[in-house]
């Protein structure tokens, strides 16, 4: 059905997506490339939203060389009119005589119209190259319009004996700089970083996304930020916390019923319902698909990390394990409350590398939703 140019040029168009990935928000990124005789005419990636997607891209470098020529996209090219015009019609306008898709796009809007608006109008069409690639690629876009929410993934740095920090909260630095910098790469591909009040009042943690990672990836800085989320109950954010601070953006999640101190008058809050005196783990995850989110960084302590886990809504454990023993005495990595074999949670090790002298492992919960 696809021949081996087919995969060279859909892969090209993968590798092109990928390009933006940090900026494409709330949008998939997708790359599309244009082929005529064999050669490449014109390619792109999807531009922040409200801009240009992948297909426009492609179509405007390939000029009048798109007519009669392929075209390589790694999402269905929209049916609907949003922040830009629907890219199927463009590529018929444009005299593109084939499309291969690798994977329909779920959203609502979409879902199947632009290959129908394509077949429609005598275009050859053919789905399926590389789909698993795509899945992987937009794992967050498609989980938030296939299950109404986003993917979650649970960042941890631990010790050789699982702890995170000493007695005393003191954790500074667990893992080295080349580890650290590879959560600057996670957060830079989130939508948005959840935390709990308790990492806020013992770290101040800032969690931005740090200038010099795309100075040093030579990648344009994006100009949506990821939106830096604290689950705080009972409004205890401190108004000078590093969180609320800087142009990226920050957002505090509480009770209903929670009084705003008067120094907190003006932040950007949203009130969720509670259960267990705790912010419902999937009504956070809710509010945070209504915001548009698709990939969510969970960078918290054992508390909020062990009811995201037990919860059954996260995706993804990712552990950077350091070489160095804390001790008995320091901090657990999760609070999991099992008294029985029965209640452990299953995992599965989908990826583990060495990040300097550190080790990073990806794991998958059994019970994931």
């Amino acid at each position: 059905m696809f021949s081996a140019l087919d995969d060279q040029f859909m892969a090209r168009a993968l590798r092109l997506a990928d390009r933006g990935k940090y900026w494409a928000r709330p949008n998939p990124h997708v790359g599309c490339v244009l082929v005529r005789d064999s050669t490449i005419v014109g390619e792109g990636f999807t531009r922040p939203a409200g801009g240009d997607h992948a297909e426009v891209v492609a179509l405007r470098a390939a000029g009048d060389a798109a007519r009669g020529s392929t075209a390589y996209v790694t999402l269905e090219p929209c049916a609907h009119t949003g922040r830009t015009p629907p890219c199927s019609q463009a590529l018929i306008k444009a005299g593109v005589v084939r499309v291969v898709v690798a994977l329909r796009d779920p959203n609502p809007k979409v879902d199947g119209g632009g290959l129908k608006d394509l077949v429609a109008a005598g275009v050859d069409v053919t789905e399926g190259l590389m789909a698993d690639q795509v899945e992987l690629q937009l794992a967050g876009f498609l989980a938030r319009q296939r299950r109404g929410r986003p993917r979650l993934r649970i960042k941890l740095a631990m010790s050789l004996d699982g702890r995170t920090a000493m007695a005393s909260g003191e954790s500074q630095w667990i893992t080295g700089a080349d580890a650290r910098r590879d959560v600057q790469r996670l957060r830079a591909e989130s939508c948005a970083i959840l935390t709990g009040t308790g990492t806020v009042l013992s770290d101040n943690c800032a969690l931005t996304v740090r200038d010099a990672f795309f100075d040093d990836e030579l990648l344009p800085r994006p100009e949506r930020r990821a939106l830096r989320v604290v689950a705080d109950t009972h409004l205890r954010t401190p108004p000078d916390a590093a969180v609320l601070q800087g142009a990226q953006p920050s957002l505090l999640m509480h009770a209903q019923d929670a009084e705003c101190p008067e120094s907190l008058v003006g932040s950007n809050r949203l009130a969720l319902p509670v259960i267990g005196g705790r912010l419902a783990p999937a009504e956070i995850l809710s509010a945070l698909a209504a915001m548009e989110c698709n990939e969510i960084l969970l960078e918290s302590g054992p508390t909020l990390a062990g009811a995201m886990l037990q919860s059954g809504l996260a995706d993804q454990l990712i552990i950077y394990m350091a070489p160095v023993l804390l001790g008995s005495r320091a901090r657990p990595l999760l609070e999991l409350p099992f008294d029985r074999m029965a209640d452990a949670l299953k995992l599965s090790l989908v990826d583990r590398r060495e990040i300097g002298a550190d080790q990073r492992f990806v794991f998958e919960p059994h019970n994931a939703g």
